[in-house]
């Protein structure tokens, strides 16, 4: 007598687990080190201001009358808001249905976008794209906070500036700790005081090589191993405690065909700042057939509210 098998069985029922699992990274280093801030206007201005040089050329003759004052005004300065935004269309059978993983396929949807937008802002921000004004048919962009780096600039090519010129690429080069103590030496130097340093993936691994942090051991109870950590997530320079924080939303794009290299970011985060014009929000749109269409929007800048407090390092070989 024939055994019976599930091949030849018609109604088992198909084993489909109740979870979606999406490994795709959705941490926001750079917009979560730096602060947030309101926009009244799609220009957002701010201004800046340093002190006179020190001088020891500083004595005056008593009884003399006072000196001439001789003042300087601050500098006033600014970002386009760009609009970033996410839609969606759901077929009302689909929203209907039973689905396996998620009750609602628009609410999955929806927060899928979000976690999108988010990576977009990330990557629109560190990117080297100087700020346009727009107009009817074109959109309005943000400068990028490699087209605002000028001060403290370590790197063959051109630096960007204030926001308005990107930076222009020069010839690639491997990241050394002389760059880096360089760039923190010239943010400390003008007034800045770094703390984080930001780089890609392929980059923390070449820090994580510098001089003196690239092994280090940490005592263990008498009953346990040593660790022995082969990575730095602390540089200590000369100037003060640099947290260096991987962010794979700096890498660079078509290296392959481009030929461009990724840069480094010494940040000091209070001088920075996410400026919103219109914060997230939800629009649900016309409603035309048998479908529900939601798009995802967010209006905003980057302010660098002095980019002498931060440094670069550009050209960095992959």
């Amino acid at each position: 007598m024939a055994t019976y098998q599930t091949y030849q069985s018609v109604g088992n029922r198909e084993d489909l687990t109740d979870m979606i699992y999406d490994i795709s990274p959705t941490e926001t280093p750079f917009m979560s080190s730096i602060g947030k801030t309101k926009a009244t206007a799609t220009f957002h201005e701010w201004q800046t201001d340093s002190l006179a040089d020190a001088t020891v050329n500083n004595a005056a003759v008593e009884g003399a009358d006072a000196s001439s004052a001789t003042l300087s005004p601050t500098t006033r300065v600014g970002n386009r808001t760009q609009i970033s935004q996410k839609t969606i269309q759901i077929a009302g059978t689909e929203e209907t249905v039973d689905k396996a993983g998620r009750k609602s396929e628009k609410a999955y949807q929806l927060a899928k976008a979000s976690s999108e937008l988010k990576r977009d802002m990330e990557k629109i921000m560190l990117a080297n794209q100087a700020a346009s004004a727009g107009d009817s048919t074109t959109a309005r962009t943000l400068g990028s906070l490699q087209a605002w780096l000028n001060t403290n600039y370590v790197g063959s090519g051109t630096a960007g500036s204030l926001g308005t010129t990107a930076r222009v690429s020069g010839t690639d080069a491997a990241f050394t700790e002389a760059m880096l103590k360089s760039a923190v030496k010239s943010a400390y130097t003008n007034g800045g005081n770094p703390t984080v340093l930001m780089v890609s993936p392929t980059q923390k691994q070449v820090v994580s090589t510098f001089a003196g942090i690239a092994e280090q051991r940490y005592a263990a109870p008498a009953n346990k191993q040593t660790t022995i950590v082969g990575a730095a997530d602390v540089y200590l320079s000369d100037f003060g405690t640099l947290s260096v924080v991987p962010n794979r939303f700096t890498t660079a794009d078509d290296e392959a065909t481009t030929g461009e290299g990724e840069q480094a970011f010494v940040l000091d985060p209070e001088y920075a700042a996410t400026a919103f014009l219109r914060p997230f929000q939800t629009n649900e749109l016309a409603k035309t057939g048998d479908s529900e269409k939601t798009q995802l929007l967010v209006e905003y800048t980057l302010e660098v509210k002095n980019e002498a407090a931060h440094a670069i390092v550009s050209d960095l070989s992959i």
